[in-house]
């Protein structure tokens, strides 16, 4: 009994090691003392903690306190990213969408997309959602591309708002709706989108005065319900 309490307080003390270690990271990072983050950060890292592994990485991609290496900053974000991190999900799809420290494959750009699209990031929806539209990765697919605009339209993503938009106006991947489309151009625009603006302006002059009502009073529902009530 006496070794099994001892065993579970190494762990906890090693567990509060390790947190201590990210926590001074994050610290150091927040002040712009990069070298001591990314040595508090790499110390974490390689025992296994996903948010030091995708700081790590993200200090690699972007240079700070150290070199900028697109292959360490991969190899941090896959480790991440294999723990369930959508950060890192995200950031490493980017990476193969991109060809940065590997060859460019839009497949595995797709599958990690569609990973930290799951679990809601937006930006990652998005970007699965235009491999969609494009046929990149996977097989072009409108109606799927309009599933995960939608989703990152209502998380607030200015770009998926404005192609939800065209979706509606063009009737692909969903019926045709000019009404709705106007809707999505006034919050993308409202929120300072400039190709929404045009949209908006455009497609106004193609509507009734009582179609642009409507489509006002919806985008101001869906803006008063935090982007809950606009379908």
């Amino acid at each position: 009994m006496v070794r099994i309490v001892f065993a579970v307080l190494i762990s906890v003390v090693f567990t509060a090691a390790l947190a201590g270690d990210f926590e001074d990271g994050v610290a150091a990072y927040k002040s712009g003392n990069y070298e001591t983050a990314l040595a508090k950060f790499r110390s974490a890292a390689k025992l296994g903690i996903a948010e030091a592994q995708y700081n790590l990485g993200m200090m690699y991609e972007k240079g700070r306190g150290v070199a900028q290496d697109y292959k360490e900053a991969m190899r941090w974000y896959e480790s991440a990213a294999k723990q369930g991190q959508p950060d890192a999900q995200y950031n490493l799809a980017v990476l193969y969408d991109d060809g940065k420290g590997i060859a460019k494959n839009s497949r595995e750009a797709v599958r990690w997309y569609k990973l930290a699209a799951e679990k809601g990031k937006d930006k990652a929806q998005h970007n699965l959602a235009m491999m969609y539209i494009n046929g990149e990765g996977v097989a072009q697919n409108d109606t799927e591309a309009v599933r995960w605009f939608r989703l990152a339209a209502e998380q607030g993503n200015k770009n998926s708002q404005v192609n939800l938009g065209v979706s509606y106006a063009l009737g692909k991947g969903q019926p045709a709706d000019p009404i709705r489309a106007y809707m999505w151009f006034i919050i993308a625009a409202n929120a300072g989108h400039t190709e929404a603006i045009q949209k908006r302006d455009f497609l106004r002059s193609k509507l009734t005065t009582q179609q642009i009502k409507q489509a006002e009073v919806m985008a101001g529902m869906c803006v008063a319900t935090n982007l809950k009530e606009c379908r």
